[in-house]
């Protein structure tokens, strides 16, 4: 005889799976048992729940107590059904009315003095929720971040005791306002005005913000690699109601969603070259998700491309193709969205100065040959476009006036994102398929004798189309012609790479 249940959820990546919490108090030896696939983080809840009881002055029956999770053959992981296991058990013993508890599912950590602690995962709980017309139970403090899972009751709650007076009408909990959830608070983003000269590698920059292309910047030491592509996001428009919810959900199911606000701006991310195959693609335990798909919708930024591990580049590979990133475990298979823009950043050699007489090593031109043999053609491959830079003489660039700042690129990236979504149902160039460009018939000519000469791939000769593409949408001309393929060639051919 099952005495109460409610409603939980198993996350499995993004996706929440719905779980039903039952409990069972009979007669018996006392015990307290939890069944159903639990890890050691949910079969602890049971001295977390008895000691939050005891914190508000209640005690468990004397009896034998059981919690089912259903289905029994899910593995069932995190702290967060401390509070449904709680919901249910005070349900069980008439502390509070089933009928009331019933319209909500619920996650939530319980702390021994009975708060309610943070659980990741709560934005997928939420839509999953808005799916089985409940509504959610959660922290108070990730009230907001529910909110954005759909049009439902949440109930937001510092505590157990506050739940259980709410629950048996001695005190109404405040619902969260949606108003405060829709905006992220935005910090000072890197200005292009602050680097003098470059226009090739700042034309490179517009062009790739512009249709979502990769990018690899090659030079020495002082280039300005790293400054360049800091000031990426700055070019960026804000992410759309859909691209920003699935941004969310990632960070929510890893637990890095700050202050229960959805993601709007582009995520960019950084991670040094010391980063693991798991790190970078995903994985561990309990198959995180990696910075690939941190950067989805967004920009993964990799300085000193070569210094990273060759089995995390080459993981590089497929993600950039589908968007997508499957992580397969002899536990689970967890595929990640990973739709991301890669720029990339490299010195020639490993002691940076290949080309310069004066300061390259003994081993030139072979330490260029070797180095850029950490790099594997199909990687190069993928990479749209291809910028060699060379620095600045301190004299020059005390005299060399400021660039253009962000704000009016930006908007120039905007107008042509937008001419791409409307023709392309919402894809960026770099997404898009061969037949959804424009072409006049003089550019693809252009394009065909270009790729013979350089001996492009299919793939290459279509990301140089793609790239075409963009510069037309720049210029606000209506298809392809000659002078935009000429240019978006030169961001192929100049690193060899085809």
């Amino acid at each position: 005889m099952i005495n109460s249940r409610i409603r939980s959820f198993a996350f499995s990546g993004i996706e929440a799976r719905p779980v039903w919490v039952e409990v069972q108090i009979a007669s018996g030896l006392p015990a307290f048992l939890i069944v159903g696939l639990p890890d050691k983080a949910v079969a602890e809840a049971r001295e977390r729940v008895r000691a939050s009881f005891t914190s508000i002055g209640l005690a468990l029956p004397a009896k034998r107590i059981v919690v089912n999770l259903v289905p029994a053959d899910i593995p069932k992981e995190g702290s967060h059904f401390d509070l449904p296991i709680a919901l249910a058990l005070l349900c069980a013993m008439d502390v509070i009315p089933f009928e009331e508890v019933s319209r909500f599912a619920a996650v939530g950590e319980l702390s021994l003095d009975g708060r309610l602690n943070p659980v990741a995962g709560v934005l997928s709980a939420s839509i999953e929720a808005a799916s089985l017309e409940l509504g959610l139970v959660c922290p108070d403090s990730q009230a907001e971040e529910a909110l954005c899972g759909g049009d439902i009751a949440i109930l937001g709650a510092a505590n157990l005791l506050a739940l259980i007076n709410h629950f048996n009408g001695l005190q109404v909990l405040t619902p969260p306002d949606f108003s405060a959830a829709v905006s992220e608070p935005e910090g000072l983003l890197p200005d292009l005005a602050d680097i003098k000269g470059m226009e090739t590698a700042r034309r490179a920059l517009e062009i790739a913000a512009a249709g979502g292309h990769s990018l690899l910047l090659s030079g020495p030491p002082g280039a300005g690699k790293s400054m360049l592509a800091a000031r990426l996001p700055g070019l960026l428009p804000e992410l759309g109601m859909r691209e920003s919810l699935d941004v969310s959900r990632i960070y929510s199911a890893a637990g890095l969603l700050k202050n229960g606000r959805p993601i709007r701006r582009p995520p960019y991310r950084d991670p040094h070259h010391s980063a693991s195959l798991p790190a970078l693609i995903g994985g561990g335990s309990r198959a995180r998700p990696g910075e690939i798909s941190l950067a989805h919708n967004g920009v993964l930024f990799l300085d000193e491309l070569p210094e990273f591990s060759r089995s995390a580049l080459e993981a590089l590979r497929q993600p950039l193709e589908t968007g997508r990133v499957s992580i397969a475990r002899a536990a689970a298979h967890i595929t990640y969205p990973a739709r991301f823009q890669l720029i990339a950043a490299m010195n020639p050699c490993r002691c940076g100065y290949l080309g310069d007489a004066e300061r390259e090593c003994r081993k030139a031109p072979q330490c260029g040959d070797d180095y850029m043999a950490r790099l594997s053609g199909p990687l190069l491959d993928r990479i749209d476009m291809h910028v060699a830079m060379q620095p600045f003489t301190p004299l020059d660039y005390m005299t060399q006036a400021g660039g253009e700042p962000s704000a009016p690129i930006a908007a120039r990236v905007k107008d042509a994102r937008q001419r791409q979504y409307d023709r392309q149902d919402g894809l960026k160039n770099a997404e898009a398929s061969l037949d959804r460009l424009h072409l006049s018939d003089a550019a693809q000519q252009l394009a065909q004798t270009i790729a013979t000469r350089f001996r492009f791939s299919a793939r290459g000769y279509t990301r140089l189309l793609r790239v075409a593409q963009t510069i037309a949408d720049l210029s606000g001309e209506m298809s392809v012609q000659s002078a935009h393929v000429a240019e978006a060639a030169t961001y192929r051919v100049r690193s060899g790479s085809a």
